[in-house]
């Protein structure tokens, strides 16, 4: 009893707000609603997989072709300051 929390009393609405009635007092207009989104259809999924797909796949190209290139800049390098040595 001496640790559990009592919760306030909260006051009911007036019966006219209940019934989705406009209340009297126009000094506080009601908040504007947003409208629903529409639901997703199979096609804009669809779309949207594939989108990913194709850019993860680009990604991954110009990964691959950095590595190479950086690759191919070690190995030249190698071979033209190994010709200075000799």
């Amino acid at each position: 009893m001496f640790l559990r929390p009592q919760l306030p009393t909260t006051p009911h609405p007036p019966a006219a707000a209940e019934h989705g009635q406009q209340p009297t007092c126009s000094c506080h207009p009601a908040p504007a609603r947003r409208p629903a989104l529409p639901p997703a259809t199979t096609g804009a999924v669809a779309a949207v997989l594939v989108g990913g797909v194709v850019l993860t796949a680009l990604l991954a190209a110009v990964a691959v072709t950095a590595i190479s290139v950086a690759l191919a800049a070690l190995v030249l390098r190698s071979l033209l300051t190994g010709g200075h040595r000799r």
